[in-house]
């Protein structure tokens, strides 16, 4: 079977980059961070520059972690911005590259079959992908940085772990380069999908490296990791057999949407169901939007700074909807049920699982038909105005409340500025 070569393509300090491009200013050479300064000094830096980085300023520092007396910009987050740039640099990998063959990973970094394309242009592996992102500099004033491997698993590896100290911010990785370059690597945690989790369950075995996870029985790593130790040993190896044709043809076997924010400030009980009240409104909205219904939610309430663990869990309705109204009284029954009062709160995720299309929906016959069909019609309606006029067109009440949200948060990308 041929070898395939994969390129794992980043951009440099993305947000931080587009900024000093707005700017007209090299991110190379230019101390820059994007983080909200109305925030305080205890604001977390979203990005910061390269030449920053070389001052040993680490991303997702706070604003006071920055050692005096270096001078630096500071760029208010435009997440609409960031994605306009994402967009037109994923327009420049299709003049070259089919989208078949692409796999964006998140905004700011791809994956990239390279295998086909070598001969097309008569490039190596490596030559094809320096083209690709000179290609993306001279169109957008952007750097980016490269791993090429023979399967996923070793050009995010490159990506992450040794392309990033290369002048030409380039490194491939073979199975027998991985072996030497890699498999001695510590932390463990810098490995692509390896957390901290999995690390502390590894030195229970002293094992701190990938070398270690090899030198292990696998019956120890089923014992200790269940079916996902396949993943370990395959990457341990340096194997990957998932392909990005394999990626694009997945498709799960259940569905859902979800929705969650870390509040401004601590909340009480009942504040809090404001704000959970808004968020289910909304979200019950794209389910209409989409044509869906669901007969499952899931709730997660988090602490002030952990006091006590979590509440919430996953709770299964009586019926498949997509009813605001019927929503909004779920949630606040199962928040009564699982939240405790007294407590400060700052996390609130809510979900709609086990989704399904709704041209099957059956009205339940002892309840009020035209009562849920208005209200379908409303909805609609509501969706039509925030399409054409933005999301705070028209709002419930509810958001209009002191200690709601929403309106805020409509104006937000990604849970930051959008740049409005």
């Amino acid at each position: 079977m041929e070898e395939r070569m994969y390129a794992c393509i980043d951009l440099k300090s993305f947000y931080a980059s587009c900024e000093c491009v707005e700017r007209g200013l090299d991110s190379m050479k230019t101390n820059l961070v994007v983080a909200d300064p109305a925030r305080g000094k205890g604001a977390i830096c979203l990005a910061v520059s390269p030449s920053l980085k070389a001052h040993g300023v680490r991303n997702r520092c706070r604003l006071y972690e920055i050692p005096d007396g270096l001078e630096y910009i500071v760029a208010l987050p435009r997440m609409k911005l960031y994605m306009e740039y994402s967009a037109k640099i994923y327009s420049i990998y299709l003049k070259y590259i089919s989208k078949e063959d692409i796999h964006v990973y998140s905004i700011d970094e791809c994956f990239i079959d390279l295998t086909d394309y070598m001969k097309i242009y008569g490039m190596s592996e490596m030559e094809l992908a320096k083209m690709l992102m000179d290609k993306v500099l001279e169109e957008t004033g952007i750097y980016a940085t490269a791993g090429v491997g023979t399967n996923m698993f070793l050009a995010k590896v490159a990506l992450d772990i040794t392309a990033k100290y290369a002048r030409n911010r380039m490194r491939f990785l073979d199975k027998a380069a991985f072996e030497r370059e890699i498999w001695h690597h510590r932390p463990i945690t810098d490995i692509w999908n390896v957390g901290r989790g999995i690390a502390l369950r590894l030195e229970k075995h002293g094992v701190y490296d990938l070398f270690g996870v090899c030198a292990m029985s696998e019956k120890t790593l089923y014992k200790e990791f269940g079916v996902n130790a396949e993943f370990l040993i395959d990457h341990a190896h340096g194997e990957e057999s998932c392909t990005i044709r394999d990626i694009q043809s997945y498709q799960t076997k259940s569905s859902s949407i979800s929705n969650g924010q870390i509040l401004f400030e601590d909340y009480n009980y009942d504040d809090a169901k404001i704000v959970l009240r808004e968020m289910v409104d909304m979200l019950s909205l794209d389910l209409v939007d989409k044509g869906l219904l669901t007969n499952s939610i899931s709730l997660n309430v988090g602490y002030s700074k952990d006091v006590i663990n979590a509440a919430g869990g996953t709770k299964r309705l009586g019926e498949y909807t997509n009813s605001s109204k019927k929503l909004v009284k779920y949630f606040l029954d199962y928040f009564d049920s699982k939240v405790k009062r007294g407590y400060p709160i700052r996390k609130i995720n809510i979900g709609f699982n086990n989704l399904t299309d709704d041209y099957g929906l059956t009205i339940d016959i002892m309840g009020d038909s035209d009562e849920e069909v208005k209200e379908r019609n409303l909805q609609k309606t509501v969706i039509a105005i925030k399409k054409k006029y933005g999301k705070n067109a028209i709002l419930k009440g509810t958001s209009l409340e002191e200690r709601a949200t929403g309106q805020m948060r409509n104006k937000l990308i990604g849970g930051h500025n959008g740049g409005e």
